[in-house]
């Protein structure tokens, strides 16, 4: 073979089988050597895997074309291997393999050639790198890495349908030859499953029921070397569910149910159950039951979401003596369907369930559940108000006693006969005090006093006309002396008691027999209400103090009540504003019989007797200021040691002089103390403007603290002052002359024209500024 036949197949060589970028670069340097006559000789290398022999095995033969196979080259191999699994012949460039070979692991080794002159040691090639290949052989067999698997598809699924994908992975080379080369196969699971081929996808090859099984084992095998003789193989599990589909009406266990209820049992009893089976499971087991026919209507069913059954209730009392038996028609139906099965038939049924009432001894029943009676107010004893009735519902139609449970007030107003269910008063009603009376009425079975029913009944107590009206109110009412005619000094109103359906409307007028008639005016408003205006100009309180009008006052009821109320009218000293608060005084004084003069009489009386009180109370305290002990007493009193502070214990006897207490005859310090008149009377009239806060009395009690905390005539124990206090009198103070130095006719009274209305007629008697006339 020349030189240019072996750069040619070294081209291809490097063009069809995969090597690095150096062994590229050595083929063009190769090249480039050539062009110089000088290249490599060799064959493309290969060596197949798992090749086991005593002897090496060839792989190929590396050749300068300079050799001339005298031994005078040196072929020197490196690289990958070289040396350990790799062995040349340095003088002929032979290679051979000494190690078994596992393409799986390493599928090439790159080495590198050299060849040197042995004389001289320099090279007479270039370095050259070339691949030694390993070549594959199916050693390896297929496996399924994510088995075993689980699939699910809904059952019914048409044929055809893709379950699930199987995949197995081979190890070999699958470049070369059919060893990586797969082919799926089904083991186990015909005929309900398919899986393709090449693939390994597996579907539905019929359809399925799941109610008839629901879950299916298929086996898939694959085998390399597209199942040739020889191939190696793996299998793996496929685990298939079938899903529910609702495919599957409800069906019930009877076509009739025997069910019996007692006629006192009460509304919601559950009466029975029914029961509709589903193939189904989860949702497109769920039903709802219906009742379809049920002329009663006594009946209602809910469903038990739980356990899928049907409850009967009792949706109303039903009755023996009325209906014996009860025929209805439940219905099941499925709450969720499928559409695409509904040309299967209809997914619901239908059951006959019969109830028979059981006979109960009944209590008895009233007419009607609350009875409303109605009777006139004022009726006498013994009226009759109504009359209740009840009845034993069962056969045997016992007789009834009735009778009243309620409270004594009710007994006392109301009887029944007890027999009959006639009620009747026992006493008059007032509707006034009460206009409805609510009454419970017992009927009880004279064959079972156990059976016992009860009744509501509401008595209203009709109106008449039988309460007069009347003031709306205790009117106070006041004219000035000095009033026009035609003044308005009063307004007017009136109550009843009764109860008028179209309400109440009053007239006023004056008695005809008043004899103040022309004094007052009485203005009906036609409004319910009234104006009492003056009938003339002026008044005097010394003439009149006290108008007394009787005031007609008619309602509009059948027959019309009049009743004749006073009206007080007082004359009060004023010009043209009323003052409440005088003319209230002033009226209270009339009422008294006293005059001005004799109240001033009447408070100086009080006055006195107040000194003379305070009086009394002073001796007694300067009394009990007095040594209450003997001088038997002196050596106890001496053993008496008051200590201010809590000081050093029983031996201190510095902390107070006890000299002190053994003393008679104590020198006290009073500071000037009043005259005790005169400071009463200050007092009493200074407590006539002020209140217990002002300075004026605080002053006074700290005085009088002072006196008895310097006191040292009187034993060392706390003693209680008490002070009386009269409250706030008139601003004007008091009228007592006691303390006076001068008589009557040497005192000024000017000082009564400043103290208001109040004192003006005492100021017109007693000033100076008065008239000779006066």
């Amino acid at each position: 073979m020349n030189s240019s036949v072996l750069l040619r197949l070294m081209v291809m060589l490097v063009q069809l089988w995969p090597c690095s970028p150096r062994a590229q670069n050595t083929v063009q340097s190769f090249t480039a050597v050539r062009r110089v006559k000088r290249a490599w000789l060799w064959e493309p290398f290969f060596v197949t895997e798992e090749q086991i022999s005593p002897n090496p095995v060839y792989v190929g033969q590396l050749k300068s074309d300079l050799d001339k196979q005298d031994g005078n080259l040196q072929y020197i191999l490196t690289g990958e291997g070289a040396g350990s699994i790799f062995h040349i012949n340095e003088y002929n460039g032979t290679i051979y393999a000494t190690q078994k070979l596992d393409r799986e692991k390493k599928p090439f080794y790159i080495l590198n050639a050299k060849a040197i002159n042995r004389s001289t040691q320099h090279p007479v090639e270039p370095q050259s790198e070339f691949i030694i290949k390993v070549r594959d052989v199916n050693d390896n067999e297929p496996q399924f890495l994510d088995g075993p698997y689980v699939a699910t598809v809904p059952e019914m699924s048409p044929e055809g349908t893709s379950v699930t994908q199987v995949t197995a992975t081979d190890a070999d080379d699958p470049s070369y030859g059919n060893s990586a080369r797969l082919l799926y196969s089904l083991v186990q699971g015909q005929p309900y499953f398919s899986v393709e081929p090449k693939t390994g996808v597996i579907r539905m090859a019929s359809q399925m029921d799941r109610e008839t099984k629901d879950q299916y084992l298929v086996i898939i095998q694959a085998k390399d070397m597209v199942g040739q003789p020889g191939a190696l193989s793996a299998t793996a599990t496929v685990t298939i569910n079938l899903s529910d589909i609702n495919d599957n009406p409800p069906k019930f266990q009877h076509r009739l149910y025997y069910m019996s209820v007692s006629e006192e049992a009460p509304v919601g009893t559950t009466v029975g159950k029914v029961f509709a089976e589903d193939s189904d499971t989860g949702d497109n087991a769920a039903m709802d039951y219906f009742i379809e026919e049920d002329s009663s209507d006594a009946f209602n069913i809910i469903t038990n979401n739980e356990t899928q059954e049907g409850i009967i209730l009792l949706k109303k009392r039903v009755d023996y003596e009325s209906k014996r038996r009860h025929h209805i028609e439940v219905k099941a139906v499925n709450r969720y369907i499928d559409e695409r099965f509904l040309k299967e038939g209809p997914f619901e049924d239908t059951t006959i369930v019969k109830i028979n009432v059981e006979d109960a001894d009944e209590p008895p029943v009233f007419t009607v559940e609350n009875y409303v009676m109605e009777i006139v107010e004022g009726a006498e004893s013994g009226s009759l108000v109504g009359v209740i009735t009840a009845r034993d519902p069962d056969e045997d139609d016992s007789p009834i006693r009735y009778s009243i449970v309620h409270s004594t007030l009710l007994k006392r107003l109301f009887s029944i006969n007890e027999h009959n269910g006639a009620i009747i008063t026992t006493e008059p009603l007032d509707r006034e005090i009460a206009s409805w009376h609510n009454i419970t009425v017992t009927a009880t079975e004279t064959r079972n006093p156990e059976k016992i029913s009860e009744a509501n009944v509401y008595v209203q107590v009709l109106d008449v006309n039988d309460n007069a009206p009347q003031f709306s109110k205790d009117y106070e009412t006041f004219v000035c002396e000095n009033a026009v005619s035609g003044q308005l000094i009063q307004s007017i109103s009136a109550v009843d008691q009764d109860d008028s359906g179209k309400g109440h409307h009053f007239n006023f007028s004056l008695a005809q027999e008043d004899t103040n008639s022309s004094h007052f005016i009485v203005k009906d408003n036609q409004d319910n209400t009234a104006g009492i205006f003056t009938g003339k100009s002026g008044f005097r309180r010394q003439e009149q103090f006290f108008f007394y009008l009787p005031i007609l006052i008619q309602d509009n009821g059948i027959p019309p009540l009049t009743s004749t109320n006073t009206l007080t009218v007082t004359v009060c000293d004023c010009d043209t504003e009323v003052n409440i608060f005088y003319c209230r005084y002033g009226a209270f004084m009339y009422s008294l019989g006293l005059s001005t003069e004799a109240l001033v009489a009447v408070l100086a009386c009080i006055l006195i007797f107040l000194v003379f009180f305070l009086a009394i109370v002073t001796i007694r305290q300067q009394q009990k200021k007095k040594p209450p002990f003997s001088e038997k007493m002196e050596e106890f009193r001496e053993n008496v040691v008051s200590y201010d502070d809590e000081g050093g214990g029983e031996e201190d006897t510095e902390a107070f002089d006890i000299s002190a207490l053994r003393t008679r005859a104590v020198v006290r310090t009073h500071k000037p103390r009043k005259k005790v008149a005169s400071e009463i009377q200050s007092l009493y009239r200074q407590s006539l403007q002020v209140g217990p806060d002002s300075a004026i009395f605080r002053q006074f009690i700290s005085e009088k603290l002072e006196e008895a905390n310097t006191d040292r005539s009187v034993p060392p124990y706390d003693s209680l002052q008490t002070y009386a206090f009269e409250g706030t009198g008139s601003l004007a103070g008091s009228l007592s002359s006691l303390g006076s130095t001068t008589s009557d006719m040497d005192q000024s009274y000017d000082y009564l024209a400043d103290w208001g209305p109040h004192f003006k007629q005492l100021a017109g008697m007693y000033s100076s500024h008065r008239t000779a006339g006066d």
